[in-house]
């Protein structure tokens, strides 16, 4: 089995390939960016295994040959928060435009299982887990491709699986508005002090449980068009400044910013 993973450089495409590989899956990956310092430093020697694509997630053509011979599509590229609000055509080129080419690929290449990441911004700042009211941009075109989803299962019969995370931490996340607490950990290991840059309620989960849910998606042939709330440690971030000082007493972290 062979799968196509788009953002394949980054933070969470590099472990969701080490749990694929786990899988016996041989990957190949299709990245804006030729930088593979993040998959080395998490895949190690199996970064080498990996068949290295540069391309465009606009360019259709690039994305469909890519795609070929695959068994499985992995869809993580996309513009993040900060930057969707600067350049909101940019960002709907990348997250909407830029998915719908993937799904579009999927069905070019009769490829019958998308997998994409979708986030918890689609629901907004309010209280409300279960029905979506997005209040960015970014929140918007994610649940926009929620929507395409559903009407490529309907139109195409291509089942998918869109995952919800909040904050996802770990090795290697250094960008992005919620790289604050893979920061701060990353900071008090080399002895520096660190500022996470909001505060309040949120959700904590650890990159390898976001990897693994993937990885679980990925053996297991479900038909339709699904969408799922990954819940890892409800918090607050001055609770995770409290926790890097707990485990060591020299770490000099705090919270701090809007919620």
């Amino acid at each position: 089995m062979k799968a196509l993973i788009t953002g394949g450089t980054g933070f969470i495409g590099s472990w969701i390939a080490k749990a694929l590989i786990a899988k016996n899956f041989e990957i190949r990956s299709f990245d804006i960016k030729d930088d593979r310092s993040v998959p080395r430093d998490i895949l190690g020697a199996e970064a080498e295994g990996i068949d290295w694509i540069t391309g465009d997630i606009t360019d259709a053509q690039a994305l469909a040959d890519a795609a070929s011979g695959c068994d499985l599509l992995v869809h993580l590229a996309a513009f993040l928060t900060p930057d969707c609000a600067r350049n909101p055509v940019r960002g709907a080129e990348i997250c909407l435009i830029g998915s719908l080419n993937v799904f579009e690929a999927a069905h070019q290449n009769n490829i019958h299982r998308v997998l994409y990441m979708s986030s918890a911004g689609v629901f907004g700042p309010e209280d409300d887990g279960v029905y979506p009211r997005p209040t960015t941009l970014y929140g918007a075109y994610k649940l926009a491709v929620e929507g395409a989803a559903r009407a490529y299962w309907d139109d195409h019969a291509i089942a998918s699986v869109g995952f919800r995370p909040l904050i996802v931490y770990g090795p290697g996340r250094e960008t992005g508005l919620t790289a604050g607490p893979s920061l701060a950990c990353k900071a008090a290991a080399q002895g520096d002090d660190y500022v996470i840059p909001f505060s309040g309620d949120t959700d904590f989960i650890f990159v390898s449980d976001v990897a693994a849910a993937y990885a679980a998606a990925a053996v297991k042939v479900r038909p339709g068009a699904h969408v799922y709330n990954v819940v890892g440690d409800l918090g607050t971030a001055e609770g995770f400044a409290d926790e890097i000082m707990r485990a060591d007493p020299n770490a000099k972290v705090r919270a701090d910013g809007p919620t």
